[in-house]
């Protein structure tokens, strides 16, 4: 399954979104971004990866290096020309493929913000959990963070997950499209003109290579 933007043209972008709960708070964004490229003339596709949205496949089995290679299957079956990445979606993203990398976060960063997140609800609750005893025990069976099922294996390359800085993307800051970062609010959001900002960016680099 998959957000598509598809009318055959040249100009051709597979998006690579925000992973986790950042997924929730951007995915308003990035699918009004696509549909202005749409009517710039680009063509778009966002597919759901393994174990996320439609997808059938549990999530707890998912492994980073499977999501990569879902995103190179995904970039060979659209016949993209170009990527734009968001977030942690950067820690995946084909390297040889030209575009961007909106924002991008480590995978560390990630389960920081995620586990903090638990540890937070676990203390409303009357409970106590640490950062440092969810970590070890995410490593050996995997958790559960903020509704998502994270497994051993993805936990720990997430630990050590970085965007490939040797890639043919280029690096778009959150100060490029506007002022304040939608990720970082309560709860999922939108913003026309960071929209807007971002679609131009793209556009622009892809109907001018």
């Amino acid at each position: 399954m998959a957000l598509a933007f598809d009318r055959g043209r040249r100009p051709r972008l597979l998006v690579l979104p925000a992973l986790f709960d950042e997924a929730n708070k951007l995915r308003r964004l990035i699918a009004e971004v696509m549909r202005r490229l749409d009517l710039s003339g680009v063509d778009s596709f966002l597919p759901d990866f393994p174990g996320c949205n439609e997808s059938r496949e549990p999530l707890e089995t998912q492994t980073l290096d499977g999501w990569r290679g879902a995103a190179q299957a995904a970039a060979a079956h659209f016949g993209a020309t170009h990527v734009l990445a968001v977030r942690a979606g950067c820690l995946i993203a084909p390297a040889a493929l030209p575009g961007w990398r909106y924002a991008p976060t480590t995978g560390a960063k990630v389960l920081r913000s995620l586990l903090r997140a638990r540890t937070i609800t676990a203390r409303e609750a009357g409970r106590v959990e640490t950062v440092e005893k969810l970590s070890v025990l995410a490593r050996k069976q995997g958790v559960e963070l903020a509704g998502w099922k994270i497994g051993s294996m993805m936990f720990s390359a997430l630990e050590k997950a970085v965007a490939n800085t040797d890639s043919q993307q280029a690096l778009i800051d959150q100060g490029d499209i506007g002022k304040g970062s939608l990720w970082l609010r309560a709860e999922p959001g939108d913003d026309p003109e960071q929209a807007d900002m971002l679609a131009a960016l793209v556009a622009m680099g892809m109907l001018q290579s």
